[in-house]
């Protein structure tokens, strides 16, 4: 089977380097066909995944969920989470701010002031309309899917957003997010630390349009 389609005959005297030879050849011919549906397969994966991405990332989110890794170990006591990443975020730092901040200054005293913005409703509405439908919610829970449906809210969230337009600064309901630990580290066996641990920020969905 194996010189089938040659002029090879079990014969011949050098059989066993000839031998030799194709079963290389075969194994070479195999390895390349295997990389070749590796690519293919990987490649396929991630263009379902992509596809699956811009339609539906809760259902692509669900998918890449590993049972056996999520909560693996044990687990950080809370309130050393707590003090530690507080101690990042919660802090007031002051920057101090070099000659280059002078020098953007003077540049900007010329450019001319952008026009008075008025937010409508249905600026509201067309921003919701093209958001995906179930990003991940923040504090209040609302995924674009009910803002989409909700239109008493638009009139709401336009006038909140104008307001933080006219008044130069936004609530703290518009800046404030939840924090998740991922891991960053898919062993199982190893236990969580903050080394392989990262913090994840999720803001409210319409923020982000």
């Amino acid at each position: 089977m194996a010189f089938a389609g040659t002029n090879i005959s079990l014969s011949q005297p050098d059989i066993t380097q000839k031998l030799t030879e194709r079963i290389e050849d075969l194994k070479q011919k195999i390895a390349a066909w295997g990389k070749r549906i590796r690519r293919f397969t990987e490649r396929s994966r991630r263009f379902n995944q992509n596809r699956v991405f811009q339609s539906d990332q809760k259902r692509l989110y669900k998918s890449l969920e590993r049972p056996k890794v999520c909560g693996a170990g044990q687990g950080l006591d809370q309130v050393d989470i707590i003090a530690f990443w507080r101690g990042l975020w919660s802090e007031s730092v002051n920057h101090s701010e070099g000659p280059w901040m002078e020098v953007v200054a003077s540049q900007g005293a010329s450019v001319k002031p952008m026009d008075p913005i008025t937010i409508s409703p249905e600026d509201m509405a067309e921003a919701v309309r093209r958001a995906t439908n179930w990003k991940s919610p923040g504090l209040d829970g609302l995924q674009h899917y009910w803002l989409k449906g909700f239109i008493v809210c638009h009139a709401v969230l336009a006038r909140q957003f104008q307001e933080a337009l006219n008044q130069k600064s936004l609530p703290s309901l518009f800046t404030t997010g939840i924090t998740h630990l991922v891991l960053k580290d898919q062993d199982t066996q190893e236990t969580q630390t903050r080394a392989n641990t990262a913090p994840s920020r999720v803001y409210p969905s319409y923020i982000r349009h």
